[in-house]
């Protein structure tokens, strides 16, 4: 039996990945983790010959600061779950059953996947996991960049920087996109209609939309306790609890539409025009007042 649609939720940094994470969330079938980072990376399938030695590399990941405590999984209970694969079970068999196990954890029977930064390395993904289908959310690159520049990961606290670099990541998977499954949708969209927007993923991923999936405000303060503090192999604090819930405030209150152009009151006009110097083309796609969705598959 093939496996069902995998959604794989990915953008630039702050577009509404998480916001988008916690509606497909609230479906009644779904659940999705937080940030993995381990289905793209080549260190996880090296020097591997067993599930359980493919399963170890996951625990570990990342070794600078591992993030497995935020899925709620004991290594113990990982490591039982697999028994019942074979012994010549590679890692898309071993990936599949952490996402049925996480799944399990809320009584659900399909996982799926929320990281941003997959948005660079998509057909990396697919080729271990070829039912993935990526729900790429775009949002206008200077309402990106006024959030991505408040946080402890941003790659830059300048305005147009922040949005050129928005513009080179929004062409790399455009570029990408082709022969791989693939949606995308604005971010403007997604706070104006939801409903349709939503309804318009959940086809996509075959599941039938949920109007429940618009509440999912009132359990993401639940939801998020699972981002837990991160720390260095040598115990130094990377981020704190605290921290990563500050971050996510906003996905905790219902949509507000004042989220949308921001960037009209808060750049000046020098910033403004460095932003059209770098990323003009991509930017225009956001001047009409109702912008659409766009797929490609």
């Amino acid at each position: 039996m093939n496996p069902p649609p995998f959604p794989v939720v990915v953008g630039v940094p702050r577009s509404g990945t998480t916001l988008v994470r916690l509606m497909l969330d609230a479906h009644t079938d779904l659940a999705i983790p937080p940030e993995t980072g381990f289905l793209s990376d080549p260190e996880i399938a090296r020097a591997a010959k067993s599930p359980r030695e493919f399963a170890g590399n996951l625990i570990q990941f990342p070794r600078q600061a591992p993030a497995w405590q935020d899925f709620g999984i004991s290594a113990t209970q990982f490591f039982h779950a697999l028994d019942s694969l074979p012994t010549d079970a590679g890692l898309p068999d071993v990936l599949r059953m952490f996402y049925r196990t996480y799944a399990a954890r809320f009584g659900k029977t399909r996982g799926g996947d929320k990281t941003p930064t997959y948005l660079l390395h998509m057909p990396a993904v697919a080729s271990v996991l070829p039912e993935s289908r990526f729900i790429h959310i775009v949002r206008d690159g200077r309402d990106v960049a006024l959030s991505w520049r408040e946080t402890w990961f941003a790659p830059s606290r300048s305005i147009p920087e922040i949005v050129k670099r928005w513009g080179e990541m929004i062409r790399t998977a455009r570029n990408q996109a082709s022969g791989i499954n693939y949606l995308e949708i604005r971010y403007e969209d997604l706070i104006r209609s939801p409903a349709d927007t939503l309804a318009c993923i959940c086809d996509f991923i075959g599941l039938d939309f949920q109007p429940g999936m618009l509440l999912y405000h009132h359990r993401s303060p639940e939801r998020l306790k699972e981002h837990l503090a991160r720390y260095d192999l040598e115990g130094k604090l990377v981020v704190s609890h605290e921290e990563r819930l500050r971050q996510q405030k906003k996905v905790a209150e219902p949509l507000d539409v004042r989220r949308v152009g921001a960037w009209r009151h808060a750049l000046t006009d020098e910033e403004c025009r460095e932003c059209e110097r770098h990323a003009g083309d991509l930017l225009s796609e956001f001047e009409s007042r109702c912008p659409s969705s766009m797929s490609i598959s």
